[in-house]
């Protein structure tokens, strides 16, 4: 259905190719995952099948690629939508209607199919999705999530061969990634649909896989093989993989109960040592440093120490978005040098609480003070000395041309010393030239940037929203690294996340929001061990013990 014959692409003012050597073929009705670290050229694979690389992106592609006969570099992108079905990283880029019912029907519409079928076919994409409650609603009102099911419905209803999908599951809480990838499984296994797919959150997707692509390094020509053996030998894998090969299995498993089935040794071995609390300590405030040169709100942050005050503080906080209570009589504190992951299903009110802990959102009801201050009404230089926010969408604070001058206005903007976050950059995601345009930078990678502007002035409150979204996981080992030396500093994090695994290696504390309400709030262990749906991977392949990552296990056998 696909095929790749010695495919190369070489972007314009770039000396060597993005990928290389790229021959492979995707059987029909199969579903294949593209795996690899982040910027090594997934998207750009992703794009050759739908044609969107070279006739948007630019650049040259030499060799060939067809899809169910048709190759690409003679077929635009508008020539193979009735066969290609393309969701992006981006799920805003997607639409071009303004509710969800009307995005749902467009593509059947550009296609010309008659009214009583896009009729039938948006109620069962709505169905399929969880999205009828939602059929009336603004696209713009929908939280990330809500849009990226609502994104992966519209290329659903025209009912393609072949499905393009690029990090499909990245802004979902696991309960609506895994009815997702249900209808994955049942558009492959029951229509014969061919599936292609980049996802970094191996975790949830790989038991899916029939084959995997591997792109183990920048313009190395890809591995392709089943799930396990490319595993065994795979520089990203997740950590039920990690798992089997610190405790040795073979064949690796891919599943929670595969490993069950095969943890019974090790959690022999693991009956003694109980795996150590994670302790906040408050250490002595950070050194002050010089105001920000320029007053732009969100974008601006100094290195002043924190205020005497509690970094975050909220009291019975209630949000109305119109008719809808966004939150309801929310408390919620932050100490120095803790952790606090947010968590809940899509839409349940999380970027709400960080806008409104910013200013972006006024209370209804209730209180919220940072650093003292209370966020809506703070003036925008006194409210950027005490937090600052890298929101789902990091191109909402990149705005220069290239990486460099990105950069030097976040060093000029928060006071620090030339290089300051070009040294950030560097430690997040290596690789990233100065003179690369923020646009042309990966998901993963645009992240990274963002995430470097907001740190190089260390807020004393730190909000991430989604913060692992594209990123790989030596990205997201390196992310955590950098977070836990900012806690350690005395620094306060709240991050909203659906990454269940990023909340146990990195989170003192975790809270469940459901419907704008806080319905668990408590320590990281305690909170998902008992959450079927929050629970990591390590902690459901060892239960009944209450081990949370890959990482203490290895140092209890150590």
């Amino acid at each position: 259905m696909i095929r790749f014959e010695d495919v190369s692409v070489t972007y314009d003012g770039v000396a060597e190719p993005t990928v290389q050597g790229v021959d492979f073929e995707v059987p029909e009705g199969e579903l294949v995952l593209l795996v690899g670290p982040s910027g090594v050229g997934k998207s750009t694979i992703l794009g050759a099948v739908s044609g969107l690389v070279p006739h948007f992106t630019g650049g040259t592609l030499r060799g060939r690629v067809t899809v169910a006969g048709r190759d690409t570099r003679t077929h635009k992108p508008r020539e193979l939508a009735d066969v290609v079905g393309t969701v992006g990283q981006d799920p805003l880029s997607h639409f071009v209607t303004d509710t969800v019912e009307d995005e749902l029907a467009y593509g059947m519409e550009s296609l010309g199919l008659a009214p009583d079928v896009m009729r039938r076919r948006v109620e069962e994409t709505l169905d399929l999705l969880g999205l009828t409650d939602l059929r009336d609603r603004p696209i713009a009102t929908l939280s990330g999530g809500q849009q990226q099911r609502v994104a992966i419905g519209s290329v659903l209803t025209p009912h393609p061969k072949v499905l393009v999908l690029d990090e499909p599951t990245s802004a979902l809480d696991p309960a609506a990634a895994e009815e997702v990838l249900a209808v994955l499984q049942r558009l492959v296994h029951d229509l014969g649909t061919t599936v292609l797919l980049a996802e970094h959150r191996l975790e949830r997707v790989i038991q899916y896989a029939d084959q995997v692509v591997l792109l183990p390094s920048p313009g190395a020509a890809p591995l392709l093989g089943p799930p396990s053996e490319v595993m065994a030998v795979s520089p990203v894998y997740p950590p039920v993989v990690a798992l089997g090969r610190l405790a040795d299995w073979s064949p690796l498993p891919l599943t929670v109960r595969d490993a069950r089935r095969r943890a019974g040794a090790l959690r022999e071995r693991l009956a003694t040592p109980v795996p150590p609390p994670v302790r906040v300590t408050t250490p002595a405030p950070a050194p002050v440093a010089g105001p920000p040169r320029r007053a732009r709100f969100l974008r601006k942050h100094t290195s002043e120490a924190p205020a005497p005050q509690q970094p975050a503080e909220v009291e019975a906080l209630t949000v109305r978005r119109g008719h809808v209570e966004a939150l309801r009589r929310v408390d919620l504190a932050a100490a120095p040098g803790e952790t606090i992951a947010l968590m809940g299903r899509n839409g349940a009110g999380k970027s709400t609480l960080l806008g409104a802990l910013v200013g972006l959102v006024e209370p209804a009801a209730g209180s919220v003070r940072v650093g003292g201050a209370v966020p809506h009404r703070a003036a925008p230089r006194d409210l950027v000395r005490r937090v600052g926010l890298v929101p789902q969408e990091p191109r909402d604070l990149l705005y220069a041309d290239t990486v460099a001058a990105e950069c030097a206005a976040a060093d000029a903007d928060a006071g620090a010393g030339p290089g300051t976050c070009r040294a950030l950059v560097s430690e997040l995601l290596p690789g990233i030239g100065d003179g690369t345009h923020p646009r042309d930078l990966s998901e993963g990678q645009r992240l990274a940037l963002a995430l470097a502007v907001v740190l190089t002035a260390r807020p004393p409150l730190l909000l991430l929203d989604e913060p692992t979204r594209g990123l790989d996981y030596a990205a997201k080992a390196r992310l955590v690294a950098l977070l836990r030396t900012l806690a350690t500093e005395g620094h306060a994090i709240i991050l909203a996340t659906h990454d269940v695994e990023l909340a146990a290696e990195l989170a003192h504390r975790v809270v469940i929001l459901a419907d704008g309400e806080v319905v668990a709030d408590g320590p990281t262990a305690e909170v998902v061990v008992a959450s079927p749906s929050f629970a990591p991977q390590v902690t459901k392949i060892l239960a009944p013990q209450p081990w949370l990552t890959v990482a203490q296990v290895r140092e209890a056998l150590s």
